[in-house]
């Protein structure tokens, strides 16, 4: 059945800053120019290449957020294969983990040859991995063995980055699960996607204008940090001049994700996805050293260290509940709850319009909790949401459906058209 809800909001800004919350802002740093590295004949994945992907901290901990470290030439291509003809560049750049903690993050960034642009998307993939070598800056070069190593996402969502680039614009797409690989973890790849834009804002060579326009983007695992990052943006990096953020397949609550997925088709990925929440919470991380069964700490040494592909297709159906040992509802232990409570999406309105979309039903990601996300936003009389739900929809052909409108109405977002100040849910198949 259609459902039609009219949210009618004005957007006129977010009361500024949460008392809360630190708020890094990037303020001009006197620095030693960047020297830019020559491209590397063979592109090595961030295991083999700890100096750039995991510099000393000496290097980056008196750096400003979004300051870079280091910079190269990189070739991206189709597939590890079919050379894309952009000028593209990878960075290493200061950028916080959830605790606020100095971390280096990598991102890649692309511009047509010779442009200076004045729009900027940032896009978000659904990395969705445990390993570095299934990283989007890694998977998108040319002669990545990443497709073949079980990372097909990224390289399947880089032709939404070429279709910004034929616009003229340029693209930042971070590595946004940070150097331990933490899928799921939201608040950091929240910060890591903002530090990503900052860094490309402060690289010389994409010739960004002063007055850029920048977008979020991001499907699944990539609306993770993208929704993060929206959210984040007021009180982490208020400079930055966001003027709206795409996002579908939103896992607003990934314990609703638990709920609905425990023994289903998903399982294996959502398995991941608690894996990935371990390496930035150390507290959760002890819990399930300790409660996890033996099944579980096995399966954990296996996807340690696999890609998406794999990851997805490994056990699925797994009774992913029944492996932790503990008393009750595992889903209610205290720090269990601690997690999901940490990463839950709706804890403040984006300073920005929204364009949100999901099936109806979502197998992998519930719809429940999106509308409550948006209900959430839209409390707050300044917020401005489009959302759509596709009905008889399924994951991965909704993102098919939707990515061409969400894009559309990012490209009206950088080109200063109007929002609609009647935004609908509404049914688009």
């Amino acid at each position: 059945m259609t459902s039609s809800k009219r949210i009618s909001r004005g957007f006129a800004g977010l009361a500024a800053g949460i008392a809360t919350l630190t708020v890094f802002t990037a303020t001009p740093v006197a620095a030693d120019p960047v020297v830019v590295q020559p491209t590397a004949a063979v592109p090595l994945p961030p295991e083999l290449d700890p100096g750039f992907y995991r510099p000393s901290p000496e290097l980056f901990a008196g750096k400003a957020p979004g300051e870079i470290i280091a910079a190269r030439q990189v070739n991206v291509a189709n597939l590890g294969l079919i050379p894309v003809n952009v000028d593209a560049w990878q960075l290493s750049y200061r950028s916080n983990n959830s605790r606020d903690e100095a971390i280096a993050a990598v991102a890649t960034v692309l511009k047509p040859r010779g442009s200076a642009p004045d729009k900027l998307l940032s896009m978000q993939g659904a990395e969705d991995s445990l390993a570095g070598y299934c990283a989007p800056s890694y998977a998108m070069q040319q002669w990545s063995v990443a497709a073949l190593a079980g990372q097909i996402v990224t390289p399947a969502e880089f032709v939404i980055a070429q279709g910004a680039v034929q616009q003229g614009w340029g693209v930042v797409i971070p590595d946004h699960q940070g150097p331990d690989d933490a899928f799921a973890a939201g608040p950091l790849a929240g910060r890591i996607t903002l530090d990503g834009i900052r860094a490309a804002e402060n690289f010389e060579q994409m010739r960004l204008s002063p007055d850029v326009r920048a977008a979020l983007f991001g499907y699944s695992g990539g609306a993770i940090a993208t929704g993060h990052a929206a959210e984040l943006k007021q009180s982490y990096a208020p400079e930055l001049n966001i003027v709206g953020a795409a996002e579908g397949g939103v896992p607003a609550d990934l314990g609703a994700i638990v709920e609905v997925g425990n023994n289903q088709l998903w399982s294996g990925m959502i398995m991941a996805a608690i894996l990935g929440l371990a390496r930035e919470y150390p507290e959760f991380a002890d819990l399930l050293n300790r409660d996890l069964d033996p099944f579980g700490q096995a399966l954990a040494q296996v996807k340690g260290k696999l890609c998406v592909q794999y990851n997805t297709i490994l056990f699925p159906f797994l009774n992913i509940t029944g492996m932790l040992r503990v008393p009750g509802d595992p889903l209610e232990h205290p720090v269990v709850r601690d997690v999901l409570d940490k990463t839950r999406m709706g804890k403040s309105l984006p300073d920005m319009p929204m364009f949100i979309w999901n099936a109806n039903p979502d197998e992998l990601i519930p719809v429940g909790p999106v509308n409550t996300l948006v209900d959430t936003y839209c409390q707050n009389p300044d917020a401005q949401v489009r959302y759509t739900r596709e009905h008889l929809g399924e994951h991965i052909t909704t993102q098919l459906s939707g990515v061409a409108t969400a894009l559309l109405w990012v490209r009206d977002r950088l080109t200063e058209y109007p929002p609609r100040r009647d935004a609908a849910s509404r049914t688009t198949r």
